[in-house]
């Protein structure tokens, strides 16, 4: 069986195939990273009418280069939510309209859950259950997976997420939009010692993470600097270093706290900041002294892709939940509201 895949939650319009014997057959990507970066963020209006413009000639060339024809597609999944109400909109309005013409199920998918499942794309990929962090731009969480659709949320972020303090960050010391690779290659020249920023909720008896504070300490360093006059490109660097490490270390030891109340040593990390290699480093590490395991998805599947749905939209579609006939979109949507998969 094949199922088509869309993804159009915010500023990717993604695109792929997958079938559930030989695995990912074709995926394509569009940008609109360049589109936006002159306003230093997505715009959502901007975001909706370039999806517009890109999912048709996206899926035929996904289509074509799986080597097949749309009449041999038997589903098509869509990201119905979490995300930018008009950008995702355009693509259920695709997937809903393509499903229909075909006269196949159309499969709403959950956004976090593509993210969470995209390391299953690769080999090895693990084994039920583990812990999974998901990291991206608006979410920062803590999941015990016991099966696909059986999530158990351990811990949330309670204001700003890991990537909105990622962003806002590499906004204060002037670098390009997206914030996150650029401030990473200057992290890699930084100081680890020039600052010490705090690691939030450590001491919490929860699992919960705050970045908010996290990221006023960096403002109050950066202005500091300014006043002084020595925000120089060193200072910079050392400011990026220090600020990734102080997220790194509370990422790395949450994840700890996490593995031993859920008496689990597999460990999977997904979203975009899951990309970054501090925190990348620093979760291996952790793994490879319990003597467990930790998984990611290759960095072209951290970010939003076409891939993630086509692969979460096959478990759903197995286990026959499909869409009606309406289109509906979740903004909001908490994945532990999800149904559970009874394939």
């Amino acid at each position: 069986m094949r199922v088509l895949g869309i993804e159009s939650s915010c500023d990717e319009t993604g695109v792929a195939v997958y079938d559930d014997t030989q695995g990912l057959i074709a995926h394509a990507l569009h940008t609109q990273i360049a589109m936006h970066a002159e306003y230093g963020g997505v715009v959502p209006e901007l975001a909706s009418r370039d999806h517009i413009r890109r999912v048709v000639p996206l899926v035929r060339k996904v289509v074509a280069e799986s080597g097949m024809e749309l009449k041999d597609l038997d589903a098509v999944a869509y990201t119905a939510g979490p995300g930018l109400i008009g950008a995702l909109l355009v693509g259920a309005m695709a997937a809903r309209s393509l499903a229909y013409a075909l006269q196949i199920p159309a499969v709403p998918v959950h956004h976090m859950e593509g993210h969470l499942l995209a390391p299953l794309l690769e080999d090895p990929r693990p084994d039920f259950p583990f812990v999974a962090l998901l990291v991206s731009g608006g979410h920062t969480m803590l999941i015990k997976v016991s099966a696909p659709g059986d999530y158990q949320l351990l811990g949330q972020s309670v204001d700003d997420a890991a990537g909105e303090a990622f962003d806002k960050t590499a906004k204060l010391l002037g670098l390009p939009y997206p914030g996150g690779p650029y401030l990473e290659k200057l992290a890699a020249g930084g100081n680890a010692r020039a600052y010490h920023f705090p690691r939030p909720m450590l001491n919490s008896p929860n699992l919960d993470f705050s970045f908010a504070g996290l990221k006023t300490a960096v403002l109050t360093a950066v202005q500091g600097a300014q006043r002084e006059g020595t925000l120089n490109d060193r200072v910079r660097a050392d400011l990026a270093r220090c600020f990734t490490d102080a997220v790194s270390e509370t990422l790395v030891r949450k994840c700890e706290r996490a593995l031993n109340y859920c008496r689990l040593n597999t460990l999977v990390a997904a979203g975009g900041v899951s990309a970054n290699s501090a925190i990348r480093d620093g979760l291996t590490s952790l793994m490879q002294k319990r003597g467990g395991k930790v998984f990611f998805a290759r960095r072209e599947f951290c970010t939003d892709n076409g891939a993630m749905i086509a692969l979460a939209g096959m478990l759903r579609f197995k286990a026959g939940q499909f869409a009606a006939l309406g289109v509906d979109v979740f903004p909001r949507w908490p994945l532990d509201k999800l149904r559970p998969l009874h394939a």
